[in-house]
């Protein structure tokens, strides 16, 4: 045949050039390529997941390890009561009490909404036709009572009603109501005191109560995980005030009866212990029931003795005459020249005798023109100093919430003006709060000392043991013995012979200081017709031991401080006398009716 044997191509394929075959590797479908291709691919996954890890664990693993525990573990913080409030007897004045609030689920009922009503209204004294239009408000949730008492409670956890839910909490109670209500204050709904000493003694009042730490098991229920030790133990300690409950009772309606008669804005009424500041009644008119504060205007909440400033008129004049005294200028028997009527700075001034006077007679009879010419005795910068180191113009620092300094003019404009130091000598062209007035008397009672008003005795435990007691600034003598001795004399008479008759006590010495001043008109002048009376005691006479002070503000139809205020007075101390056993002392003498005066 001529062709190879070995030869498949025909004759038309002779010319076709070979089709080029892919090169393989032989290497490329061993075993040892893919061994390598499935452990680099592992390696790649492990180097990934040891540097997700060391991210994990290392960089963030405390953010992480916090949030884990945030949703494990949980803190709380126990309630704890508020520490009670009680008076210098221990009477309570203030404490927390259990109560309960009453929810109704009308779905979960099984008895009818009548028939649930039915037995639910003699227990909590409101009539069924309101309960059943409360219950048809809705399905659930729907509170019924706010605060149930504990007895109130039990007897509705006793009918059994499905759809009833009693929930516990804490409610603040005082007692005694009004009595005190603007020295004591009340807390709101979430356990913050809001005024008097509930809002100053916060810190106070307030148990410490420590966190513990609950964890959160798998199946939602929480166990306890660190509980401090003791964190159940409740002290027993309650703030004590220095306040005679029986007191401030019984001087309450003598108060609220007198404003009403002599249709007066308001008044109050301060009882202190000259010789240590503390305040044995401070009552105000009008007031508030501290259980129910929502219902009174916000403006009673703020006990104006200390908040409100007035000119404190003719009970001031016994002070001027100390400071006079002091510096020797006078004595209780000088002469002093008393016409009827001066002028100063083109200003009229009145309210003199029309002839001359002793300063024991200008303080009895409380004449202007006279004490006009007292402090005219002073130099004008040293009666200033005076002033200002008696601490006009400033606080005095009692241990209740939101006193106002007083007003008083500046050194420059004292010393310029003569008008400003003669309106300033019976009392008027500066302001202060009746607070202030007492505790300058209260150096005439007990020998010239400057001492701190306060309502605060300290906390005591239930056995009478002093725990903690708040500082008070060191007593500080501002008048000699022999000034505020010579000046007593004088305030009797005014109770004796002079324009405080009306405040005598049979049997006892008083002596006191009648006070008219009229009310600042805004205008940079003088209201004509609305004025404060007061009056200011230092009881007994003999043996000072109390400052009593009424102040009656804005009376309708005028008045003056010895028609209006020291009647007041004369009922306080007849309660006084018979609460404290203080003694009769010799009978005094009664003298002549008053030759005259201003107040």
């Amino acid at each position: 045949m001529g062709s190879s044997p070995y030869s498949f191509r025909t004759p038309r394929d002779r010319n076709r050039l070979p089709t080029k075959q892919p090169r393989v590797f032989g290497w490329a479908n061993s075993l040892k390529f893919r061994a390598v291709l499935v452990w680099g691919v592992l390696i790649s996954a492990m180097g990934c997941l040891v540097v997700n890890l060391f991210y994990v664990q290392i960089v963030q693993g405390s953010l992480l390890r916090g949030i884990a525990q945030s949703h494990q573990v949980t803190q709380i913080r126990p309630f704890m009561p508020r520490r009670n409030i009680v008076d210098r007897d221990g009477n309570i004045l203030a404490l927390d009490r259990p109560v309960f609030t009453l929810y109704a689920h009308p779905k979960l009922f099984k008895l009818s909404k009548e028939e649930v009503a039915e037995k639910l209204s003699p227990i909590i004294e409101r009539p069924a036709a309101s309960l059943v239009k409360q219950f048809n408000e809705g399905d659930t949730g729907i509170q019924v009572e706010y605060s149930l008492i504990e007895d109130i409670s039990n007897r509705v956890t006793e009918l059994r009603l499905d759809g009833l839910e009693l929930i516990p909490h804490q409610q603040r109670l005082y007692p005694h109501k009004e009595v005190a209500a603007d020295i004591v204050g009340f807390v709101d709904g979430e356990h913050v005191g809001q005024a008097g000493l509930e809002l100053s003694q916060q810190n106070i009042l307030t148990r410490p109560s420590q966190e513990i730490r609950l964890r959160q098991m798998g199946d939602g229920s929480l166990m306890p995980d660190q509980i401090p030790a003791g964190f159940l133990n409740q002290d027993d300690l309650q703030l004590r005030l220095t306040l005679d409950t029986r007191l401030q009772r019984a001087i309450q309606p003598i108060l609220q009866k007198q404003v009403t008669n002599v249709g007066a804005k308001k008044g109050t009424v301060i009882v202190m212990d000259a010789y240590t500041g503390e305040l044995l009644t401070l009552a105000s008119y009008p007031s508030y029931d501290p259980n129910q504060y929502y219902k009174a205007k916000p403006e009673r909440y703020k006990t104006w003795a200390i908040t409100d400033l007035y000119e404190p008129g003719s009970t001031f004049k016994p002070i001027n005459v100390a400071i006079a005294l002091e510096n020797k200028t006078v004595t209780p028997d000088t002469l002093i020249d008393n016409p009827s009527v001066i002028s100063i700075d083109d200003w009229p001034i009145n309210g003199g005798s029309g002839g001359s006077d002793t300063v024991t007679n200008v303080v009895i009879n409380s004449y202007n023109v006279g004490m006009v010419h007292i402090v005219d005795t002073l130099k004008p910068e040293v009666y200033y100093a005076w002033l200002r180191r008696l601490g006009l113009g400033g606080v005095v620092g009692v241990d209740l919430p939101s006193e106002s300094p007083g007003q008083f003019k500046s050194r420059k404009t004292f010393l310029e003006s003569h008008i400003d130091r003669a309106v300033t000598a019976f009392g008027q062209g500066f302001s202060l709060t009746p607070m202030k007035l007492v505790q300058l008397h209260a150096t005439i009672a007990n020998g010239g000392k400057l001492v701190t008003p306060h309502v605060i005795q300290g906390l005591f435990d239930s056995k009478g043991r002093l725990y903690w007691r708040p500082g008070l600034p060191a007593q500080r003598q501002v008048f000699s013995p022999a000034t505020t001795k010579a000046i007593l004399p004088m305030m009797e008479g005014v109770v004796r012979q002079g324009t405080g008759k009306a405040a005598q006590l049979p049997g006892y010495h008083v002596a006191g200081k009648t006070g008219t001043s009229q009310k600042a008109n805004g205008f940079g002048g003088y209201s004509e017709s609305a004025y404060v009376t007061s009056f200011v005691a230092i009881f007994p006479a003999d043996k000072p031991r109390y400052v009593v002070l009424a102040v009656i503000d804005e009376p309708a139809g005028g008045g003056y401080g010895g028609t209006i205020a020291a009647p007041v007075v004369k009922e306080v101390l007849q309660v006084l006398t018979a609460l404290e056993n203080i003694p009769p002392s010799v009978p005094g003498e009664v003298g002549a009716e008053s030759e005259g005066g201003t107040d």
